[in-house]
């Protein structure tokens, strides 16, 4: 049978390299050496399938996978974490002090009566509540960093509407099944729900620049990885923890943070951004306002 050489080359890895390649195809072949050269050699009626074989090889080794232009980081992202830490902080010594003679637990804190009596404003009051000092000072400790990150993803005003919006419908879904006894406080909700939002935004912006296979799997998915890993660690944990509403928060911040990979530019302008941070403190303040009316 006569053969034909179709590669040479002084490295044996590179004989070797494209005889795999030929392997895969049911192409038979050889490597011989000749002095300093090593060959590859196949029988000539398939030189011709061969070659085209390695030229493709070739062609797709010398393709260059585009690298993943960076997310770009926004500015100023300290503000709304310092805004969320003096937010709690005040409404924790208010509801302390009794403030105006009210019981602002009583007011904000978010019950069955939520979704029952139409009191929307206690999903979003009871996310500024907190039952002691180490309750409020945990929720300082993971909302200023996640606070911090999302509005470094999202910009500041855009990051923390839709940490509201998440956390509230958190805590409407939770306010739909919990029993009537039932009442819950705490800005861990909202923790949740930027932890979903960072998690489910870095993975939808970084798969959408990176083609499949460009990846380890496990590196394509290690933000939402991350993201549930910590959920199962942190927000099971405590007697008192309110599974649902961190697994409703979660969840809502998820599906916010996808929207935002895929419309990276919703509310992204500067003037957008002003906006969408009035509005989340606009929200707080009506909330807070209908809560103590209702006492009265």
């Amino acid at each position: 049978m006569a053969l034909a050489e179709i590669f040479s080359s002084s490295r044996l890895a590179d004989c070797e390299q494209r005889a795999f390649i030929l392997r895969a195809v049911g192409i038979e072949h050889a490597i011989h050496t000749n002095g300093d050269l090593f060959g590859l050699w196949v029988p000539e009626e398939l030189a011709s399938s061969a070659l085209h074989h390695l030229r493709s090889y070739d062609e797709e080794s010398r393709a260059v996978t585009p690298t993943p232009a960076p997310i770009a980081l926004h500015p100023n992202a300290a503000v709304g974490s310092a805004c969320y830490a003096v937010i709690v902080i005040v409404v924790a010594y208010c509801a302390g002090r009794a403030a105006l003679g009210l019981d602002w637990n009583a007011a904000g804190g978010l019950t069955a009566a939520a979704i029952d009596s139409a009191q929307w404003w206690r999903a979003i009051t009871a996310l500024t509540l907190h039952a002691d000092l180490g309750h409020l000072l945990g929720n300082l400790a993971f909302g200023v960093p996640f606070g911090f990150f999302a509005a470094q993803l999202l910009g500041t005003g855009r990051a923390w509407l839709s940490i509201l919006v998440a956390a509230t419908a958190g805590n409407l879904l939770d306010s739909a099944l919990m029993p009537p006894q039932q009442t819950t406080i705490g800005a861990s909700t909202a923790v949740f729900a930027m932890l979903g939002l960072v998690a489910a935004y870095a993975w939808r912006r970084g798969s959408a620049h990176v083609q499949r296979g460009a990846q380890r799997w496990a590196l394509q998915w290690a933000p939402l990885i991350a993201g549930v890993a910590l959920l199962g660690i942190t927000g099971a944990a405590g007697e008192h923890t309110d599974v649902l509403a961190h697994l409703a928060g979660f969840g809502s911040g998820v599906v916010l943070g996808l929207v935002h990979g895929h419309w990276p530019d919703l509310l992204n302008g500067r003037r957008s951004q002003w906006f969408a941070g009035t509005g989340a403190l606009a929200a707080i303040a009506i909330a807070w306002t209908l809560a103590l009316r209702s006492l009265w």
